[in-house]
């Protein structure tokens, strides 16, 4: 609880109207994409980083948690303040500050939309590729504080490969900036690495410089259906060992098709069990010369159908039947739990065989898509959770997912972060020495561990 004397000074640094007390703005905010739901005390609503400084300079020395929260997108409770406390959403952010055409950078407040930044870039011919699926209501201090992956990560990396520094508040209350603005700099410890992909517990971020590339002259988008899933994943590697690297290289299992296909009355042909979205850029010469070679790889590798859009309208027809792939597996069961595993490439056809094996013994239904190219696929367990045991179950079936994804040389987590959802599974993953000297780092960053308290660890048995 947040006491009100500590709310009165909250309204006092950033203005009363950007503190909301109100039962509905609580239950907003106390939810994410996950969701999972616990009301915060209050929200609150910055608008520059010397408020954050005397927020969290009050927090710490209070004690009452503060959560930051971009868009609220994230999948694995990152935004729950499940401590309740403070949600410090950060809409009001919203500014890309600068494009530098002749350095190749961006510098953006966090609140900015993924996809308005790429837009904005792109007017000017250059390009940001990290390529979320929420990309539409993401923000980018979201994506860096998850290190958010995406379609084009195959090709052209995650966010943490443009992120070249950032303004941060320290939960003590320090004001902090890492990194460089220039493509080398190795001074120091990598901060700037660190807070990436911290998921909101070390540092609140305030302003980020990004990377850019020159905006691809050409690109090309194809389709191929495959009579199973070992022959489209055999096609994935087939098209690698050609020494093409696609922009996107995307699987879809036949669960995943008959959803998305019906939902969006898109045609499917008969006897389709598995389907691969290949796109490539680049110079037009070489876009026509790949996507040659990669059809033929398809034809090769018993595709029932391949087909390339004819223009930039089909093309992004069938990148939004991919994007509304996860919403169209409803139609299948109420519920799901996604898992973003990722096994090596060469073992995907293994991934696909184990998957088919845990359905059998479980009796629930597993829909799988998601990055080929780097091996990262989303496994979604269908359940119905008002129904006998079936949460049990998911359960079950979550831990031996997660042991043979290990087993297989693979990670829990590609691109979603731990959050609260995968906290209980860390350890299978991370050793104990690994985990304590995390644990430290958040120690010497939040001292009063008021920032997004209850995230990525499990609580010490002895608290």
């Amino acid at each position: 609880m947040i006491p009100a004397a500590a709310l009165k000074a909250l309204a006092e640094i950033v203005g009363p109207a950007h503190v909301k007390t109100a039962g509905e703005t609580l239950a907003e905010y106390g939810a994410d994409a996950s969701r999972l739901a616990s009301a915060p005390d209050a929200v609150i609503f910055p608008g520059n980083s010397l408020q954050i400084s005397r927020i969290l300079a009050l927090a710490a020395e209070t004690g009452f948690p503060v959560i930051p929260r971009g868009a609220g997108s994230g999948m694995t409770g990152g935004a729950v303040p499940v401590q309740g406390g403070l949600v410090m959403a950060m809409r009001r952010f919203d500014r890309i500050l600068a494009i530098d055409e002749d350095n190749l950078i961006a510098r953006v407040e966090p609140g900015v939309v993924t996809a308005h930044l790429q837009e904005a870039v792109e007017r000017v011919g250059l390009f940001y590729p990290p390529d979320p699926a929420s990309l539409n209501i993401s923000t980018i201090g979201g994506n860096v504080a998850e290190c958010a992956g995406g379609l084009r990560a195959v090709k052209y990396g995650v966010t943490r490969d443009y992120v070249l520094g950032l303004k941060v508040v320290l939960p003590t209350g320090d004001i902090l900036h890492t990194g460089v603005q220039t493509l080398k700099g190795v001074a120091g410890y990598d901060l700037t690495r660190l807070i990436t992909g911290s998921e909101g517990t070390l540092a609140v971020i305030t302003a980020v410089t990004l990377r850019l590339v020159p905006k691809p002259a050409g690109r090309k988008t194809m389709i191929a259906f495959f009579p199973d899933v070992s022959a489209a994943v055999r096609t994935v590697s087939a098209i690698i060992r050609n020494r093409i690297i696609p922009t996107i290289l995307e699987f879809l299992d036949k669960i995943c098709i008959d959803c998305v296909g019906q939902e969006m009355g898109l045609d499917m042909p008969q006897g389709a069990g598995a389907m691969l979205l290949i796109e490539v850029d680049g110079d037009e010469t070489d876009v026509a010369r790949d996507a040659k070679t990669i059809e033929e790889v398809c034809r090769g590798g018993g595709a029932i159908r391949f087909e390339a859009a004819s223009g930039i309208e089909a093309a992004d027809r069938l990148w939004e039947a991919r994007r509304n792939v996860s919403p169209a597996l409803f139609r299948l069961k109420p519920h799901k739990i996604s898992e973003d595993i990722v096994v090596p490439r060469s073992r995907m056809s293994d991934l696909g065989a184990y998957l088919e094996g845990l359905t059998a013994r479980h009796g629930l239904p597993i829909a799988a898509f998601g990055h080929a190219g780097d091996g990262n696929i989303h496994v979604n367990i269908m359940l119905d959770r008002e129904a006998p045991g079936q949460v049990e179950t998911a359960g079950i079936v979550v831990k031996e997912l997660f042991r043979q994804v290990i087993r297989m040389g693979g990670t829990i987590t590609g691109e979603h972060g731990i959050g609260i959802t995968k906290a209980p599974y860390l350890e299978m993953e991370i050793s104990a020495p690994g985990i304590q000297l995390m644990k430290r780092i958040k120690k010497a960053f939040d001292p009063k561990g008021i920032l997004n308290p209850g995230k990525i660890f499990q609580p010490d048995p002895d608290q």
